[in-house]
């Protein structure tokens, strides 16, 4: 699968418009075998400039770990983005077509004591009615150790919510 095979395809996922503001996430981290390992909430706030889409978001995961990272990103041509974080490798690299964008990037995971080096492959997809949806392998070594699943909503309703009514199930 390439990006270039959404092109066309609606509603256009454009990410300095659909991150501008609050979004708030839910998701899982599954491993190779399917088990689910760890669960996860996210609130976005998202500045645009004009030239840097500025991420910042605030993770609170299902064990009461509690992470930040703060991404920014810049348009590199009609299809093109990269970005940069505190805890990425170098730069990630994404294209966009319609409704779809492919992300990848190195991160370097805090695993118990130990920090891994591993690589994203992110697919985002936006739906009509303004969710979307991320699904993301992620490998070490070349070799797939996991599925990141993530729902993103605009939905100021859930965005207004408490925050324990967010909060993974454990």
């Amino acid at each position: 699968m390439k990006p270039e095979d959404f092109a066309g395809t609606e509603p256009r996922l454009v990410l300095e418009d659909y991150f501008q503001g609050r979004t708030r996430a839910w998701g899982i981290f599954q491993d190779r075998f399917g088990t689910v390992r760890r669960q996860f909430v996210v609130d976005i706030d998202g500045t645009w400039d004009g030239e840097t889409l500025t991420l910042a978001e605030e993770f609170r995961y299902s064990d009461g770990e509690r992470d930040r990272r703060v991404w920014r990103i810049r348009r590199t041509g009609e299809h093109g983005y990269e970005g940069t974080a505190d805890d990425v490798e170098g730069v990630a690299v994404g294209a966009a077509y319609g409704q779809a964008l492919n992300w990848a990037y190195t991160l370097r995971l805090r695993v118990g004591d130990d920090t891994w080096r591993v690589r994203f492959d992110d697919w985002m997809f936006l739906q009509p009615d303004g969710k979307l949806i991320n699904r993301a392998t992620v490998s070490k070594f070349g070799i797939a150790i996991g599925e990141v699943l993530i729902f993103f909503s605009k939905d100021r309703t859930a965005a207004a919510l408490p925050e324990e009514q967010h909060r993974p199930a454990a």
